[in-house]
């Protein structure tokens, strides 16, 4: 018999093992998780051992035990975990982009605990329709004629194209073709909407001119794109939403501009670039406007759709719309996000997002000096973390070339590298995400919140304590 075959008669029996391994969490893990646990913890011996990546095993049943129940535990426990954001990004896209506020949250466990009138008018006792809980109130504050809100913005973009433009042509500027996460392409978006998309324009320049010299029989929408994460500099020229809805009227021809991460604030006083904001394209005149809930708005996922009342109407009874709407969920969140802008004062206070953005350097540098103190002092830490200037990001495909001036600890990775140093950051069991730079790993403050402090801390002391340890 060879060494493998002697190393698989060696593994233990499931059956065994779970009789003897059932009660050892105290009956609080189902036996359909245990079983799948030990399962697959034997299933990935068994794999090492053909493969010839493992040539011994645990030596007895406490060493068996300690891997079973580290497995269990991972099996039972959520895969959507809760993570301090170290990055600095602020609308971190892979880590849930924007977050809520206190009133959107007992919204959302309220429209999870109780009943709702999500398609029921309370005052005529029929039917009723989700999209009118939150469309006035878009409307105040858009300046538009009316709205509807899909699943996201790339829903939202996808359905207006299909309503607006299909099998019929849509013109679009050559430099606005861009390629945002996930994939996401806008002529692919527009292949899969049934609409033909024609370029215009060169890739850094595109003239009213050009529009007008592709307008044909065929056409249906002037579309306009915002490029997201993209910038393109120098020598360079786009026609303005003013310009193109001036166009669409002369031609009769809609105008659509896909903002991205619209925002209904300007947030240029607060030392962030000068983007438009969705009521100012509104006002300029262009017929459709998307823009998303989860960016610079601050809201749940979803995408926001606003225009002239008739195109908005064909929009709505698109059948394509059943599979994009929204849930009792986003709703409730999106109405309460939404109501905080009645007030923008206190919107910017409120709102995560926008508190964030808009945060003064000096106050996030106290912070930092708080988090050192609780720490020991800079003195006790010799060095080991510093705290130090560094430049936060908006996120979210959002004012890309921007930096926001921050504060950041700096932690050194002593002997170790930094990288190994970021993965056991992460391996926490309320994980710590930070950035490497110059082989120090980057804590930047601004996205660090006050409930996120106290688990901070213990990280940060469990890292020094490893250090002297080893």
């Amino acid at each position: 018999m060879n060494e493998q075959n002697k190393l698989l008669r060696k593994l233990p029996k499931i059956d065994i093992v779970l009789d003897n391994f059932k009660d050892t969490l105290g009956g609080a893990v189902p036996k359909t998780i245990l079983k799948f646990a030990i399962r697959e913890t034997l299933d990935m011996f068994r794999e090492q051992i053909l493969t010839g990546e493992r040539n011994e095993l645990p030596e007895d049943e406490a060493e068996w035990n300690a891997l079973f129940t580290k497995a269990v535990k991972l099996k039972n426990s959520l895969n959507l975990k809760r993570v301090i954001n170290g990055t600095g990004i602020v609308v971190h896209t892979n880590l849930g982009r924007s977050l809520l506020g206190q009133e959107s949250i007992a919204s959302l466990q309220k429209a999870g605990t109780y009943f709702t009138n999500l398609e029921f008018d309370l005052i005529t006792g029929k039917r009723g329709s989700r999209y009118s809980l939150v469309e006035d109130i878009i409307c105040d504050l858009t300046g538009a004629e009316a709205a509807i809100v899909v699943n996201n913005n790339a829903a939202a973009v996808l359905l207006s194209l299909n309503t607006l433009s299909f099998n019929k042509e849509t013109i679009v500027s050559r430099g606005q073709l861009v390629e945002i996460g996930g994939s996401f392409r806008i002529p692919d978006v527009m292949e899969r909407s049934g609409a033909s998309m024609v370029e215009v324009g060169a890739t850094n320049r595109t003239h009213q001119f050009d529009y007008e010299n592709a307008i044909g029989v065929e056409t249906a929408l002037l579309l306009k794109v915002h490029t997201s994460n993209f910038r393109v500099i120098g020598f360079t020229s786009e026609v303005s939403a003013v310009d193109l809805a001036t166009l669409g009227v002369k031609h009769n021809i809609p105008v659509m501009e896909d903002l991205g991460s619209g925002s209904l604030i300007d947030l240029s006083p607060w030392g962030l670039p000068k983007e438009p904001t969705v009521q100012e394209i509104v006002k300029a005149g262009v017929d459709v406007v998307t823009f998303s809930g989860d960016k610079l708005l601050g809201g749940p996922q979803a995408g926001i759709i606003v225009g002239k009342k008739d195109i908005i109407a064909r929009i709505k009874s698109n059948p394509m719309n059943r599979a994009l709407r929204i849930d009792k969920f986003t709703l409730a969140t999106l109405e309460t996000v939404l109501r905080e802008y009645y007030d923008f004062d206190r919107a910017l206070k409120s709102l995560p997002t926008l508190s964030m953005l808009t945060s003064d350097p000096e106050s996030i540098k106290k912070k930092g000096k708080k988090i050192l103190r609780s720490l020991g002092g800079a003195v006790k830490l010799q060095g080991i973390i510093k705290l130090l200037p560094t430049v936060s990001k908006v996120g979210g495909g959002a004012m890309p070339e921007h930096g926001l001036e921050s504060w950041a600890l700096v932690v050194d990775p002593g002997k170790s590298s930094a990288s190994r140093c970021e993965r056991w950051f992460r391996s926490r069991t309320t994980p710590l995400i930070v950035r490497i730079e110059d082989n120090g790993m980057i804590v930047d403050l601004r996205t660090i919140l006050e409930d996120d402090i106290p688990l901070l801390l213990a990280i940060l002391k469990d890292f020094l304590m490893l250090g002297k340890n080893n």
